[in-house]
């Protein structure tokens, strides 16, 4: 057809895309050389927040450098760097730039992998790198996985299977536990899945943060007796509040005796695994029959890129499979040539399926599983200085020492008020965003404030944990002066 517009085509000129492709990766190398120049954390005045809002829909298009330069400013000088040096906060994802260009391709070629005869390559790659996951583990040959959006589609998914190959899909009556440390994902997840709230129950966490097994037995026995059915153990290895790992062999014990599935929510603590003699914490993260593992938190790939393991991989079909005649042919295929496990539509929740794999593959093909083993040993160590780091300090109280890279800790004023210690604490992350030097969250335990560093960037260093806690001491007595003041003048 003559005369055809290439925007009519959804196209840009070669010379177009080059342009634009060199521009955007000197943006981002840049920025990966640069990282700890950025301020951590960006305040967003009203006049941005309203132009970003207000934009009206566009019938004719722009230019791409006009674009480009709207992204710039109405969008990346308006976010948080979570891959930033000091940023402390949750369990952030600090990325590699590996990953990032493996994302590039995958979208760049727009790689279906969900059908294996229509994304070979993709699935055989996805296979292997579950292989890998699941030989780090220890988990059995027959086990199998796929790779997810986050943590909580890996949890949902995993449930599913658990209500599917446990249950046989009845959940009357069934009853999960968990800690009530545990993530609230699972409580979502099994909302979704249509389980009652009732359904759930929660166990008070012993002084180390962990499932009390004697408990936790005492509660299916009394739910037994109640004419109920436990089903679900859903444990937890490295929980978002303290890093703390539930007891995971008793608890895979008591699963064997009372005939329970085991869940493991291991979002970021399972990567320990890699390194010998911080595994030992995980001892029985094997024994889970269906495990989650975020790679975006602790083995640095760009979000989004989480796992579910299988201990079974054959039960992921017996969950999700489903059949249409449009796709007969390609389900034939796939039988004859390798089984029904490479086609990953049917392995999990989605039909349209984002290659996440190739960036977990070439990560890890780049730069090696010592290199990995090496950054989340960094992020051990790291924690155990941050600890060091407070306790000289003098002006806070360690609440759980340094363990799967995160410490806890709260502010001790100088009186010794902990109505005024909870005040500041709960004060402090606003005024380390507001600062936008380094940022750390709070969280809440035994009932009082606390905060909480993170220290899994491979890229933190120690001068940036020691500006850091001098950052925290100085920003936390200046509000136990404003704050006690302000209770002296009103009293």
């Amino acid at each position: 057809m003559r005369g055809l517009n290439p925007r009519d085509q959804i196209k840009l000129s070669a010379d177009e895309m080059r342009e634009m492709g060199y521009r955007i990766i000197d943006m981002l190398v840049d920025y990966h050389g640069a990282q700890a120049q950025f301020p951590v954390t960006r305040a967003l005045d009203q006049v941005t927040f309203d132009e970003i809002l207000s934009e009206p829909l566009p019938e004719k298009g722009s230019p791409w450098e006009d674009v480009l330069e709207q992204f710039e400013r109405q969008v990346l000088s308006t976010i948080d760097h979570l891959d930033h040096p000091r940023f402390f906060a949750y369990i952030p994802s600090s990325s590699n730039f590996v990953g990032a260009m493996a994302d590039t391709l995958a979208s760049g070629y727009n790689i279906f992998n969900a059908l294996y005869p229509l994304g070979t390559g993709a699935a055989q790659v996805e296979r292997l790198a579950i292989g890998w996951l699941r030989e780090l583990v220890g988990m059995p040959e027959e086990a199998g996985g796929l790779f997810v959006s986050g943590g909580a589609v890996a949890n949902l998914t995993g449930l599913a299977v658990a209500r599917q190959v446990h249950l046989s899909g009845d959940m009357r009556d069934a009853v999960v536990y968990c800690s009530d440390q545990a993530h609230f994902v699972i409580s979502r997840g099994l909302r979704i899945l249509g389980f009652e709230p009732e359904q759930l129950r929660e166990i008070h966490a012993d002084k180390d943060f962990r499932l009390p097994v004697a408990d936790l037995e005492a509660a299916i026995a009394e739910d037994r007796a109640a004419g109920k059915r436990p089903f679900c153990i859903a444990a937890t290895a490295g929980a978002t509040n303290t890093g703390a790992v539930d007891p995971l062999n008793d608890l895979a014990d008591l699963c064997q005796r009372e005939d329970l599935w085991l869940h493991v929510d291991g979002a970021y603590g399972t990567s320990a695994c890699l390194t010998e003699h911080r595994k030992m914490e995980l001892a029985g993260i094997d024994r889970a029959h269906t495990l989650t593992w975020d790679a975006h938190k602790w083995m640095f790939q760009p979000v989004e890129c989480s796992t579910l393991l299988v201990q079974d991989r054959h039960w992921l079909g017996e969950t999700f499979k489903d059949s249409a005649h449009f796709l007969a042919d390609a389900e034939e295929h796939s039988k004859r040539e390798v089984g029904e496990e490479m086609n990953y539509m049917y392995q999990g929740i989605q039909l349209t399926r984002y290659f996440r794999a190739l960036k977990f593959w070439m990560s890890l093909k780049v730069f090696g599983l010592g290199a990995m083993r090496g950054a989340i040993e960094r992020g051990f160590k790291l924690a155990e200085m941050a600890e060091s780091l407070l306790r000289d300090a003098g002006q806070w109280e360690i609440v759980t020492p340094a363990q799967m890279a995160i410490v806890t800790f709260r502010y001790k004023p100088s009186a010794g008020d902990e109505s005024l210690a909870d005040a500041v604490t709960d004060a402090l992350p606003g005024a380390m965003a507001a600062n936008s030097f380094a940022f750390a969250s709070s969280s809440v335990l035994l009932g009082r404030p606390v905060m909480r560093l993170v220290t899994n960037n491979p890229r933190t260093t120690s001068s940036d944990l020691r500006q850091t806690v001098t950052l925290m001491g100085r920003l936390a007595a200046d509000l136990e002066r404003r704050l006690g003041g302000a209770r002296a003048a009103a009293g």
